[in-house]
């Protein structure tokens, strides 16, 4: 009975915001972890000192969603935007 005066159905979009969040934050740290040639997990790498290999940093940080929205039009919503702003 006490968990049902909690779970209510107008805290459920709270939930997903908080849950969406989590995730990204999530996300993020196993892709720095993983990916990013700055961080070393292992003893053996650590033990290599700093290393210049720029072509690993190039790579991290020119992922695939930096290419994707390169040449896009810093707009969220273009046809609203140029339906309000066009004379025409």
């Amino acid at each position: 009975m006490a968990a049902n005066r909690w779970l209510k159905p107008e805290v459920y979009p709270l939930f997903a915001a908080v849950g969406v969040a989590v995730g990204i934050c999530g996300m993020q740290l196993v892709r720095n972890i993983s990916t990013n040639p700055e961080v070393r997990v292992t003893k053996q790498n650590r033990a290599a000192g700093i290393l210049d290999n720029f072509a690993e940093g190039e790579k991290y940080s020119q992922h695939s969603l930096r290419k994707f929205v390169r040449n896009k039009t810093p707009q969220i919503m273009p046809s609203i935007n140029s339906f309000f702003s066009d004379p025409n």
